[in-house]
């Protein structure tokens, strides 16, 4: 199969094409390179919103479709997901904890509680 790096929503992720469509494609995710922003996409930065969202990686062989301008081929071995995924989520850590903002103070609320369903899905430890 087709290795592939895929920009899906706010995340970036290695995978395998699995189905070509005339617009799209179906990836099949192998490991996590940036983990999504948390908060809300439609008001950047902003804490005083209707709903704060918590953003998962999408999962281990989860299919996604993803517009064809979004995904670059990728020679490199995916390796493994796991430790792309605590390692994506410990450098979106690192980048949020870099500034001390509402925003981000509040994106590192929402990303702890991703990590215990991390945790708890995957039986990682961070």
């Amino acid at each position: 199969m087709k290795t592939v790096k895929a920009f899906y929503k706010t995340g970036a992720y290695i995978g395998e094409v699995d189905q070509v469509h005339t617009d799209h494609q179906v990836i099949k995710i192998k490991a996590v390179i940036k983990h999504p922003q948390q908060g809300d996409l439609h008001n950047p930065n902003q804490v005083d919103v209707p709903f704060f969202h918590e953003r998962k990686a999408l999962a281990f062989n989860e299919r996604a479709n993803i517009p064809g301008n979004m995904i670059k081929p990728h020679d490199e071995d995916p390796g493994d997901y796991n430790e792309s995924l605590i390692q994506a989520v410990l450098k979106m850590e690192e980048k949020l904890k870099s500034e001390d903002t509402p925003f981000n103070q509040k994106c590192l609320e929402a990303l702890q509680g991703v990590k215990r369903e991390y945790e708890l899905m995957y039986n990682l430890k961070f």
